[in-house]
């Protein structure tokens, strides 16, 4: 089990602090409403490697404890890298959402997928929305991220609308939240092609949504780990 703190925002601005105990991870991969969309990211990862998915959407189960809401995480080599994706959080007062990157050893993906995205830490920000607060305009809700070189260089790295993604509504029926579970909901197809983070890479992420003019943020820096053999 892990226990992740929250300031989650409501409508009118007003916050207050929630603590979740979660026990359980699940990951949506391919989770894409548009197969275009998807067969582009699958094209982008056949090219290190990974092999194409047997059905889409398909949900890995990882270990609640790779959660994490600090600001620097360690890694194993330059091979991995995040993806900013919206986390659907199943608390004792509701369901909460929130921003993260589903970091990812791209190596090790070659080899196994779900053993690849339990290798690495899951970055989670500090504030979190009440999901019914966004629930009627989903899909004008806005993922970024920018990439952040070790030598102060940032571009962007992925960017556009959640609307590309299945709908959390359906991703809920299709994979129930009890409470005490967590969902990242899909990603976005990077721009430029994916590149592993090397030694003092961040990564920024943020979740807006245009209705209610309001941004979640988080941002962490990879600290790679010597390889020795």
């Amino acid at each position: 089990m892990q226990q992740v703190s929250f300031n989650v925002v409501d409508r009118s601005g007003g916050s207050r602090a929630e603590i979740a105990e979660v026990n359980r991870l699940t990951i949506a991969g391919w989770a894409g409403r548009d197969q275009a969309a998807i067969e582009h990211h699958i094209a982008e990862l056949a090219e290190l490697g990974v092999k194409r998915p047997s059905t889409t959407p398909l949900f890995y189960r990882l270990g609640a404890e790779l959660l994490t809401q600090a600001e620097q995480i360690d890694v194993v080599g330059v091979k991995s890298s995040g993806e900013a994706e919206c986390v659907l959080v199943q608390t004792k007062t509701g369901l909460l959402v929130t921003v993260g990157s589903d970091h990812t050893d791209r190596e090790v993906e070659a080899y196994g997928v779900t053993v690849s995205k339990q290798v690495c830490p899951k970055p989670l920000a500090r504030d979190a929305w009440r999901f019914d607060d966004v629930a009627g305009h989903w899909d004008q809700l806005e993922l970024r991220a920018f990439a952040v070189a070790s030598n102060g260089e940032r571009r962007v790295y992925q960017q556009g609308s959640v609307a590309s993604l299945l709908p959390a509504a359906d991703l809920l029926t299709r994979a129930p939240l009890a409470p005490g579970a967590a969902m990242f909901c899909g990603t976005l197809a990077v721009q430029g092609g994916i590149v592993g983070m090397t030694d003092g890479d961040a990564l920024e992420l943020e979740l807006h949504d245009p209705i209610l003019n309001r941004t979640l943020r988080h941002a962490y820096r990879v600290r790679a780990l010597p390889i020795v053999e």
